[in-house]
């Protein structure tokens, strides 16, 4: 509300408009829900006090929650829109397939790793860990 100037008129975001007519949408889908199937019948008079009664309590319970949603917004950080991302790589891995293993084998000596473990083969190789780490 701090970048409004007067007389211009808010954006849907911070207008009431919005969450007043959804609030009064289903005020009235209440009103007709409870005055058409509380009355248990064509028989007997419509109940149009409990039609109101929906209808008040379904329109406070939704403007609160609708207020409350439009509080809670907040924009994202600019530097989370920038950058490649995580594993945005469409190469294929030598050891992905289908059913399991792949057919790639074992690695240094019969035990096997993830391609993307620390440690494995073709990783930076700075950060290793593992019971070898740093041993030559």
């Amino acid at each position: 509300m701090a970048h409004q100037k007067p007389g211009e008129p808010r954006n849907l975001r911070t207008s009431v408009k919005g969450p007043l007519m959804f609030s009064a949408f289903w005020a009235v889908v209440a009103f007709f829900a409870v005055l058409i199937f509380a009355s248990g019948g064509s028989a007997r008079s419509p109940r149009f006090d409990l039609a109101f009664t929906a209808a008040g309590i379904a329109f406070i319970v939704t403007l609160v929650i609708a207020a409350m949603l439009s509080m809670s917004y907040k924009d994202n950080a600019a530097h989370l829109g920038k950058g490649s991302g995580v594993n945005l790589s469409s190469a294929r891995k030598p050891s992905q397939g289908h059913g399991g293993h792949g057919t790639s084998g074992t690695q240094n000596g019969g035990t096997q790793r993830r391609p993307d473990a620390p440690g494995a083969a073709g990783s930076a190789g700075t950060g290793e860990s593992g019971p070898d780490a740093g041993t030559s």
